[in-house]
């Protein structure tokens, strides 16, 4: 078997990388039928509770537009309510259901928050080495001005699970992921995943 070059090898890890935020987005589609930005949300709204819109906006690194969508989904399946603030009524602020807290029993952890643990056991100057190479290989692929918000996921943070469900099913399929010898064209790296504009749209 040939040895990959080392070209070829940072690109097998990018499709790993790409190939892991789609696997960890269809899980979760599969065990509580959510997308990442929606657990996060959801997520956010059990620790904060009550909490306005915006308030929460800003909690999850998502726009304003952004979190209003994910909430009229989470709140058309039950999970959240959308309420007059007992203290202000002219606020509305958002509280979690007893279904919304079910979902979350049942829920896996977010990836992002699984790679944050490991990340900051890391030493400073490690993380600071990985953000430098993570940002020029953002530049490489001409992505260093998409506005991104922290959540690891496949699709936009404002697609519906089904939208999700449809952009992961048109993904490579896992056996056609192998790394190609050198003196093959390597694989696509595939789609950025974590397509989200955070003050924008994620």
């Amino acid at each position: 078997m040939s040895v990959l070059s080392v070209e070829d090898q940072v690109l097998a890890a990018l499709r790993r990388i790409t190939r892991a935020i789609d696997l960890h987005s269809r899980g979760l589609l599969q065990q509580v039928g959510l997308t990442a930005p929606q657990l996060a949300a959801l997520q956010a709204v059990e620790r904060l509770q009550p909490i306005t819109a915006g308030a929460l906006a800003k909690s999850v690194h998502l726009s304003q537009a952004t979190i209003t969508g994910i909430l009229t989904r989470l709140e058309s399946r039950g999970l959240v309510s959308r309420v007059r603030s007992e203290s202000d009524r002219r606020a509305v602020v958002v509280e979690l259901t007893e279904q919304g807290q079910t979902i979350l029993e049942n829920a896996p952890s977010l990836l992002q928050d699984r790679f944050r643990r490991e990340l900051l056991m890391l030493e400073e100057w490690e993380q600071t080495q990985m953000l430098a190479t993570l940002q020029r290989i953002a530049s490489m692929m001409d992505a260093e001005e998409l506005d991104a918000a922290p959540v690891l996921a496949a699709g936009a943070a404002t697609a519906t699970p089904e939208e999700v469900s449809e952009f992961l099913d048109k993904a490579v399929a896992p056996n056609h992921d192998a790394p190609t010898p050198s003196s093959e064209q390597p694989e696509p790296v595939g789609s950025v995943s974590a397509d989200g504009r955070a003050t924008a749209d994620m």
